[in-house]
């Protein structure tokens, strides 16, 4: 297609134009995607920074229970641990050594409802087969600690939130809904990792999530932008021609 103005004339060759017209939407989507996702981070480094400084909060049926909302807050519980179920994350690496994050379900005083309290990380055994030893007193306490999500991983196995038939059950992906089903009573959606002050606790190293921040998601979203715009310019120059 050739469109004449005056002395000079635009024609829109055909692949140059169907790349042109493929590529531009691309660049343009990414932009907006990278725009998105720094006021998605912006939001959550705000709501991380007020739960670590908000007073802590009594854990109870009472509360909503959302994973996002309560990430990072600090949380009192009151209860008992219920040991005869216990529950072993696999695949966990401390310092480059193999090992298990413990989860003991704590059911709350006057509820049939409990939360799964990472107690920390135990090293793997030489002979596999043999799990570590995770016991406790199961005695009515006040426990504290922080909201958190449950040890994520980069590739989903079927079957990986499975719980194994041993005592400890050994699992590789918590499912609140998969445990609670085993365990006969619901669980909270999220996980309790207790103060390295508490007892009952193995090696506990809490780290917060490391983010993108913000600001490279729009460097990123201006470079797409940038690159959408030197698209359309040099598609323009190409396509603009002088009439002979």
């Amino acid at each position: 297609m050739i469109i004449k103005i005056k002395r000079y004339a635009i024609k829109f060759e055909k692949i140059p134009t169907l790349v042109f017209l493929c590529l531009l939407p691309l660049l343009l989507s990414l932009g907006v995607w990278q725009t998105h996702r720094a006021t998605e981070k912006q939001v959550f480094l705000q709501q991380q920074a007020h739960s670590q400084i908000t007073n802590t909060l009594q854990l109870s049926t009472a509360i909503e229970d959302n994973a996002e909302k309560l990430r990072y807050r600090k949380l009192a519980a009151t209860g008992h641990y219920d040991t005869q179920h216990q529950f072993l994350i696999d695949n966990q690496i401390s310092d480059g050594k193999a090992g298990y994050f413990v989860l003991t379900p704590f059911i709350l005083s006057g509820e049939n409802k409990a939360v799964l309290v990472n107690r920390g990380w135990i090293a793997l055994n030489a002979d596999r087969k043999q799990l570590p030893d995770v016991s406790l007193i199961a005695e009515p306490s006040t426990i504290s600690g922080r909201a958190n999500n449950f040890p994520s991983v980069g590739i989903k196995l079927a079957g990986a939130e499975i719980p194994s038939d041993t005592n400890p059950s050994v699992v590789q992906i918590v499912d609140s809904a998969v445990l609670a089903t085993k365990l006969g009573y619901p669980l909270f959606t999220f996980q309790l990792e207790l103060d390295k002050e508490s007892p009952n606790g193995c090696k506990r190293e809490w780290q917060t999530t490391t983010l993108m921040p913000p600001e490279q998601h729009t460097a990123y979203a201006i470079q797409w932008f940038a690159l959408a715009l030197t698209l359309t310019v040099l598609f323009i120059v190409y396509s603009f021609k002088k009439s002979s």
